[in-house]
């Protein structure tokens, strides 16, 4: 998932109280009275996150000697961009490492520390090259992958069963075994059963949903030079399937759905199939859960069409080092640290945070206690980025024009050309005809 930083008023609402959002954690770890640094980072402040973090930070200081501290910033992920870009404007040294989202690197990358020469080769090839590339801006690495998310498809395995039914290997097989397995629920009684709940909602996890849907069909939004393709046949035929599912297979409530109403939708038993990211899997499997062992889960369909492929949005956090830290050098041991196997390793058992390296998803203990990360590999090779990386500074704009297309082209809102169109015309606009730089 991805975030839009907040209004201007917002960021000099943060300025005026930085000091009482910043609270550095000096006790966090008893280190020796010479350490040669102390070395203060932001993570996640929520639950099992937090946590995981702050044991993974003071492990690395005991070996090292060196310090750390916690910084607490909010938990929103817009005042939490918008705090840091306040920090780094300002050039302040307060923090040295910075949890980013997959889709910030281009829109901080002139403030952050480039890692390649302070992180050996051996260790970042290991990472799934998707994350490193998008985390390379002009050439410079400027953050390693923490944890990853990607799209997956959950459905309802009793209910396919129950119908004969492969899982759906593409959208419109998925439309048509939706369509007969509703129609017949529904005669049977169950009249508030849906076929197909997805993140509809006019706010980033659209852009998400709509990606997988058009590079699906071959198609996507900018090309590698960063111009606009928003009007290809590809595109036109993705969202032409995609507004066909609104008010048939799926409800016109999904145009107001995040990812927590979809789910909602799907765990109680009100839907046969579900697009959501894999934190999905433990809760609609849990002992509370009505649905609970009747759950299948597959990486997303492919579309139609020569150019046709299985696609699913790339998600998850990074770290990285700003440019104005005292000590770069150890702030990079210590990101080197946290996204070592054995502690992605750690993370993964101890809070199911999926890893980005790709040898540890031959690692029989992690397959034994979630069996999904045998399927990961394959999953993570049709992984797709969003254009953050491409657009840069200007990309919270660009997502906010290709979210509001797909907004008003599934609700109806004018027709999927027209809405294309105007889509195009606003990318070409942005981005000064495919200059972003």
């Amino acid at each position: 998932m991805t975030y839009r930083p907040a209004r201007d008023h917002r960021r000099r609402r943060f300025a005026a109280h930085i000091a009482a959002l910043i609270v550095l954690c000096s006790a966090c770890l008893s280190a020796p009275a010479f350490a040669s640094a102390r070395i203060a980072i932001s993570c996640s402040s929520l639950g099992v996150e937090a946590e995981l973090c702050r044991t993974g930070a003071q492990a690395w200081a005991k070996e090292t000697g060196n310090e750390i501290s916690l910084v607490a910033t909010p938990p929103n992920a817009d005042e939490r961009f918008s705090l840091y870009l306040t920090l780094l404007a300002s050039h302040s040294g307060d923090v040295d490492i910075l949890q980013i989202d997959v889709t910030w690197p281009g829109m901080l990358a002139n403030h952050l520390v480039g890692l390649a020469p302070l992180i050996p080769e051996s260790e970042r090839s290991d990472h799934l090259p998707v994350l490193i590339e998008n985390n390379t801006v002009a050439g410079k690495l400027i953050a390693l992958p923490f944890f990853v998310d990607v799209g997956l498809l959950y459905y309802r395995k009793d209910l396919l069963e129950k119908y004969n039914r492969p899982t759906p290997q593409t959208w419109r097989e998925l439309t048509r075994t939706a369509t007969e397995i509703l129609q017949r629920e529904r005669d049977a009684g169950a009249r508030d059963l849906q076929g197909y709940v997805f993140q509809g909602k006019a706010y980033e996890g659209l852009a998400c949903n709509g990606l997988e849907w058009i590079a699906s069909f071959g198609g996507g939004f900018l090309d590698e030079n960063g111009r606009s393709i928003a009007t290809s046949d590809a595109n036109v035929a993705a969202l032409t399937l995609a507004k066909s599912w609104i008010g048939t297979i799926a409800p016109r409530g999904a145009l107001s759905y995040s990812e927590e109403e979809t789910r909602a939708a799907f765990q109680s038993g009100k839907a046969i199939f579900m697009r959501n990211w894999p934190y999905a899997w433990a809760l609609a499997n849990a002992k509370d859960s009505p649905i609970a062992g009747k759950v299948g889960v597959a990486a997303l369909p492919q579309g139609d069409g020569a150019n046709a492929r299985r696609a699913t949005t790339l998600g998850g956090q990074q770290l990285a080092v700003s440019r104005y830290s005292a000590h770069p050098k150890e702030a990079a041991d210590l990101v080197r640290y946290l996204t070592s196997a054995a502690e992605q390793k750690r993370r993964a058992l101890k809070g199911s945070f999926n890893p980005t390296r790709r040898s540890l998803y031959h690692d029989r203990e992690l397959i034994a206690a979630n069996p999904l990360y045998g399927d990961f590999p394959s999953i993570l090779d049709s992984a797709v980025a969003r254009p953050s990386t491409i657009a840069g500074r200007r990309y919270n704009k660009a997502s906010y024009a290709i979210i509001q297309a797909l907004h008003d082209a599934l609700g109806g809102q004018g027709s999927i050309s027209d809405n294309l169109t105007s889509l195009d015309d606003e990318l070409r606009r942005i981005s000064h005809d495919g200059a972003w730089n």
